[in-house]
C-alpha cells in the first residue's frame, strides 16, 4: 500500500502530538482527517484558543473534527466519512471502543514510557520525580483498559541529572514523532509483532503516572534533598513545585519552584532558611541544603534567585513549610 492509499485519521490536541502529525505530513501520508479538542476561552480576555494540533491542521489543509462528545452519533457519522485505514492518537483524550474499533488496521498510540511502566496521565512527571535515569517512547494497539494494548515498538531516552519535565517532554517529542512514523510504515507493510505488555514486565514491579493534583506539588522539605529536588525539576515548567515562605511579619507567601542544586556545604534543618540577601537563597532538607535558582512569587513573573533579591528582603523569611 502506497502512502496516498493508506487514509489516516490523526487525534491529539497539544504540541506534543504536532510533531508526530508533521512527520506523517512531510512524509507524503495521507492524513484525511484531524480530531482534536474543541477551541477553549483563554488568557485574560477568555478569547477562543485553537489547540496546536488544529493551527497546525489548518496550516496543512487537513480537515479538522472537534467533537465535544466522542460518542456523539453525529460525529461517529463525521468519523466513518472519512474511511480511515488507520487511527493515530498522540496526547488525547481516552476513546471509547466504538471509535478505537472503528478503522480495519487498527488504532495505535504514542505514549510517553516505557510501557508497561507509567501508564496513565503523567509519566514523563513522574519519570524525573522518581529520579530515574531513563524512559522512552512507546507506540501500542489501543483496547479496553487505558495503555494495555499491545506493545509495537520502544525508544528509550536517557534522564540526565539535570533533565527536568520540560526538557524531557521537548526531546520525547522529537522522539517520538520518528517513532510514529517507524510504526506506520510497519503497519503499512505487514510488518509487525505486537507484543503483550505482561511479557515485559510483572505488575507489582510497576511504576504509575496518575494525573497530578496541586497538593501533589507541595515541596515536602523533610524529605532528603535529591528527593526534594528531583520533586522540583519533575514539575518544571509544569505544573511545578510550590512552597510558603513564612515572613517575620507573620504572612505566608506562595512560591513557585523551577530550578535548585543540592548544596552539600551549607546545614540546614528542614525548612530553614539561609541568604546573603545578594547571590543565594538555601532552604534546609532533611539531608543538605538546595539553593534556588529559578522562582515565581505569587502574582510576578519567572525569576532568577539574584533577579529577586535585588527588589526582595529575604532575610525577612524565617522558613518554608
Amino acid at each position: 500500500m502506497a502512502n496516498k492509499d493508506l487514509r489516516i485519521v490523526f487525534m491529539g490536541t497539544p504540541d506534543f502530538a504536532v510533531e508526530s502529525l508533521r512527520v506523517l505530513v512531510e512524509n507524503n501520508y495521507n492524513v484525511v482527517g484531524v480530531i482534536t479538542a474543541p477551541d477553549r476561552p483563554a488568557g485574560r480576555g477568555q478569547k477562543l484558543k485553537q489547540s496546536p494540533v488544529k493551527v497546525y491542521a489548518a496550516s496543512a489543509d487537513i480537515p479538522v473534527l472537534q467533537p465535544e462528545k466522542l460518542k456523539n452519533p453525529a460525529f461517529l457519522d463525521e468519523l466513518r466519512a472519512l474511511r480511515a485505514d488507520l487511527q493515530i492518537i498522540v496526547a488525547f483524550r481516552m476513546l471509547p471502543e466504538v471509535v478505537w474499533a472503528m478503522p480495519p488496521m487498527g488504532s495505535f498510540n504514542l505514549h510517553g514510557s516505557l510501557l508497561p511502566q507509567y501508564r496513565g496521565a503523567a509519566p514523563i512527571n513522574w519519570a524525573v520525580i522518581n529520579g530515574d535515569q531513563k524512559t522512552g517512547v512507546t507506540t501500542f494497539f489501543l483496547q479496553h483498559e487505558i495503555d494495555t494494548g499491545n506493545i509495537i515498538y520502544q525508544e528509550e531516552l536517557p534522564i540526565t541529572a539535570d533533565d527536568t519535565a520540560g526538557s524531557v517532554h521537548d526531546k520525547m517529542m522529537m522522539l517520538g514523532g520518528q517513532l510514529v512514523l517507524k510504526t506506520v510504515k510497519a503497519i503499512e507493510q505487514d510488518d509487525i509483532k505486537a507484543i503483550p505488555q505482561a511479557e515485559f514486565c510483572d505488575e507489582a514491579e510497576l511504576n504509575h503516572a496518575p494525573k497530578i493534583f496541586k497538593d501533589d506539588c507541595k515541596v515536602d522539605w523533610t524529605k532528603d534533598a535529591e528527593t526534594v529536588r528531583n520533586h522540583i525539576r519533575g514539575l518544571s515548567p509544569y505544573p511545578t513545585a510550590w512552597t510558603e515562605i513564612e515572613m517575620q511579619n507573620g504572612k505566608a507567601v506562595s512560591v513557585k519552584l523551577f530550578s535548585a542544586q543540592i548544596e552539600e556545604a551549607i546545614k540546614l534543618e528542614s525548612g530553614q532558611v539561609q541568604t546573603d540577601n545578594k547571590t543565594y537563597l538555601a532552604l534546609g532538607t532533611s539531608t543538605s541544603a538546595l539553593k534556588i535558582e529559578t522562582l515565581q512569587l505569587a502574582g510576578k513573573k519567572r525569576m532568577t534567585i539574584e533577579e529577586l533579591l535585588r527588589g526582595f528582603d529575604a532575610e525577612q523569611i524565617v522558613g518554608v513549610k
